[in-house]
């Protein structure tokens, strides 16, 4: 399994795959349905076939709906650089140009999260509505990460990435048995089954996926004190001004919801905050009819409440 065949990555479905240009790179993606773009992205240790479920979901609401791998992830291209914040935010925007539509509505978990938060800040024109789940704001999280201990003890794993070489040799051992147990621990009791699992196994197992996935935590660990860092924090005072809903689980062990709770203070639009009873960190995957439903009304919501 240390070199998983491309189909891994690029599985049959309703949907389509393609490869598109933007912001200096290949980017791959899955899309599916006809109407105003939502564009979806992934988060850590996964790839855009997260957002499997809601492809379908939304194309049936009559959405064009768009999972796209992240920079160095899935079938997208692993570049030397360009893992910082920023840039990853760019490819998402650039991806939103590339596929010729005016704007988005933004959907990102995770780490894809804090991308879709970004994204929203640097190029608002671009965002027609922002969807966040599991992750603070920027500047939320980088303050529970320096001033919360338990958020620091929940997200030990980001602080073990700083290591070099040794974390990725981690994830890839055993035929990526890590990835497995990260998504396990970090769900609530609904679990993933044991085939989705074994799929983000074999993905983060094809060459140089782990070193591309870890990149952009050392980048923000390690800018915490530069500043290239410092400065990017600053840009993050930038309010977003699209509706915004936040989704949570209140089992999560990874974000804590004391930490996610409060983004609101960034958005000066209409904000929902929206906390998923019992699931835990995927809460798109534990539940997709539940979060497949709630992301649906509100995007169809012409008035999305404060």
């Amino acid at each position: 399994m240390t070199d998983p065949a491309p189909s891994v990555v690029r599985p049959e479905g309703p949907w389509t795959h393609r490869d598109i240009a933007a912001n200096g790179a290949r980017f791959h993606i899955a899309e599916l349905g006809d109407g105003p773009l939502v564009l979806l992205v992934h988060g850590f240790p996964q790839f855009w076939w997260t957002w499997r479920h809601q492809l379908v979901a939304l194309a049936d609401a009559g959405f064009r709906a768009v999972a796209m791998d992240l920079r160095g992830v899935g079938g997208s291209d692993r570049t030397p650089r360009g893992y910082d914040p920023a840039n990853l935010a760019l490819d998402i925007t650039g991806v939103i140009r590339s596929l010729g539509e005016p704007d988005a509505a933004l959907v990102g978990h995770d780490l894809g999260g804090y991308l879709a938060w970004t994204a929203a800040a640097m190029r608002p024109k671009l965002v027609r509505r922002l969807t966040v789940v599991s992750m603070p704001h920027p500047r939320r999280w980088r303050s529970a990460m320096l001033r919360d201990r338990r958020q620091t003890a929940a997200a030990s794993y980001i602080w073990g990435f700083q290591r070099p070489w040794i974390p990725e040799r981690h994830l890839t051992a055993d035929d990526g048995a890590l990835v497995g147990r990260l998504i396990r621990d970090w769900s609530g009791p609904r679990l993933p089954d044991d085939e989705a699992v074994e799929i983000y196994q074999q993905a983060m197992c094809i060459p140089s996926t782990a070193h591309c996935s870890i990149e952009p935590y050392r980048w923000l660990v390690r800018s915490l004190a530069r500043p290239d860092g410092i400065q990017f924090n600053r840009r993050m005072k930038r309010p977003v001004r699209v509706p915004t809903l936040h989704l949570h689980g209140s089992l999560d062990p990874v974000t804590r919801t004391r930490s996610a709770a409060g983004s609101g203070e960034y958005v000066e639009a209409p904000y929902r905050w929206r906390l998923f009873d019992g699931l835990g960190h995927f809460p798109h995957e534990e539940d997709p009819v539940g979060f497949s439903a709630e992301l649906v009304n509100w995007l169809k919501d012409p008035e999305p409440d404060r």
